[in-house]
C-alpha cells in the first residue's frame, strides 16, 4: 500500500473526526428495506472494529433470518490503548460467521473465526482486498474523509453496498457521475443521526453530548445511506402540484434554468431545465427526471465576475433579488421525461 495512502488514514485516525461508531437501531432501520437481496451472500463490513461494530452485531444475530452464506468484518488497528474499542492490541483482526453451530441461534464465541491481518487492516491493503474479492455485499460506516476513495474501490471490484456518507459527498466529482448514470442512489434513511464516538473525543465540538453512562455522542446531520441495491424508493414519483410563473421561478443569471428552491415545489408544467436542492436525491427516480449536471460544473462565472468586478467564490448559480445578486448553495440540474 501506497505510503501516502497510510498517512492519510492515520491522520484521520489521531484527529478522531473519522470514529463514528453506527448506532444499532440505525442500522436496523435501514436494512429492513433490504432483506431480499442478502439470501446466500456474503457480507463483509470492513471498516468495523469486529469486537465492538453493531454491523456485525446485526449480520450475525441476523445470519439464519436473512439467510446468509458468510459474514466477515474487518478493522484497522487500533493507535492507542485509550480509542474507543478499548482493546489493548495494536494488531488488525477479522472475524468469519457463518452460522449457528449448536442451535440456540446465538453468535457463540466459539462459532465465530478470528485471524489476525499481516497488516494493519486498511480497506485498501492487499489482503483486505482479498476478502472484498469474496463478499457480494459490502455493509458498513466508512470513514468520511475517504468516501471518494472507498466508492471507487467498491466500483473498480463491481460490488453491490450500502454504506453511510455525509449528504454532500453526492456532488463530489467523483461520486456524482454515479448517480447520473444511475449506478448509485441514496437509501431510505437521510437526515440527522446520532454515533458514538471516543472517549478522546474533543467536547468543543459541536451538538455533541455526553450520557448518563459517560459514553460520548456526537450528531450530524444530512447523513444518508449509498447503496446500488434496488429497492422500491427508486419507483416512488414526487408528486406535482405546483404551475410554472416567471415570478416564483426566476432564471439564473449565470445558466439557462430556472431555480426551484425546494423539490416539493418542483412545476408540474414545466419541461425545461430546473435547478433544485441537492435534497432532492432523496426523492429522485430515474424515470421521472433525468438529472443534466450540477452547479459547480455548468455555473458561467464570467458575467458574475464582470458584474461584480471580483470573484465571488466557486461555481454556484446567482438569481437577482431586490436589486442585489443572491448567490444560491450548490444545486442539482433536472428536466422532467416526457
Amino acid at each position: 500500500m501506497a505510503k501516502n495512502g497510510n498517512s492519510s488514514l492515520e491522520r484521520a485516525k489521531k484527529q478522531k473526526k473519522d470514529e463514528f461508531y453506527t448506532r444499532l437501531e440505525d442500522i436496523e432501520r435501514e436494512l429492513a428495506h433490504y432483506k431480499q437481496h442478502f439470501k446466500g451472500k456474503t457480507v463483509l463490513c470492513n471498516c468495523d472494529d469486529p469486537r465492538i461494530s453493531n454491523f456485525f452485531h446485526y449480520f450475525s444475530y441476523q445470519f439464519e433470518t436473512l439467510g446468509l452464506k458468510r459474514l466477515i468484518t474487518t478493522c484497522y488497528k487500533n493507535q492507542e490503548r485509550d480509542l474507543f474499542s478499548q482493546n489493548d492490541s495494536e494488531r488488525a483482526i477479522w472475524l468469519e460467521y457463518t452460522g449457528d453451530k449448536n442451535g440456540n441461534r446465538v453468535p457463540d464465541p466459539e462459532e465465530i473465526g478470528i485471524r489476525y491481518l499481516k497488516g494493519d487492516g486498511d480497506f485498501r491493503s492487499e489482503e483486505c482486498i482479498e476478502l472484498l474479492k469474496q463478499a457480494d455485499i459490502v455493509v458498513t460506516n466508512p470513514p468520511f474523509s475517504l468516501f471518494r476513495e472507498y466508492v471507487a474501490q467498491l466500483v473498480k471490484y463491481d460490488k453491490k453496498f450500502l454504506i453511510i456518507g455525509g449528504q454532500n459527498a453526492a456532488i463530489y466529482k467523483e461520486i456524482f457521475p454515479l448517480i447520473q448514470q444511475n449506478k448509485l442512489w441514496l437509501g431510505y434513511g437521510c437526515g440527522d443521526m446520532a454515533f458514538k464516538v471516543p472517549a478522546s473525543y474533543e467536547e468543543r465540538e459541536t451538538r455533541f453530548w455526553i450520557d448518563e453512562h459517560g459514553q460520548k455522542w456526537r450528531s450530524l446531520g444530512n447523513i444518508c445511506w449509498f447503496t446500488n441495491l434496488e429497492i422500491p424508493k427508486q419507483n416512488d414519483e414526487i408528486v406535482l402540484w405546483k404551475e410554472y410563473t416567471p415570478e416564483e421561478y426566476p432564471t439564473y443569471l449565470n445558466y439557462d434554468a430556472i431555480e426551484v428552491s425546494k423539490t416539493s415545489e418542483i412545476p408540474k408544467d414545466y419541461d425545461g431545465k430546473m435547478g433544485v436542492p441537492i435534497t432532492f436525491l432523496d426523492k429522485y427516480n430515474p424515470e421521472q427526471f433525468e438529472i443534466l449536471g450540477q452547479s459547480l460544473t455548468l455555473a458561467d462565472m464570467k458575467p458574475i465576475r464582470e458584474r461584480l468586478g471580483r470573484s465571488d467564490g466557486g461555481p454556484r448559480f446567482y438569481i437577482e433579488r431586490g436589486g442585489k445578486l443572491l448567490r444560491l448553495y450548490d444545486r442539482i440540474v433536472i428536466r422532467r421525461r416526457k
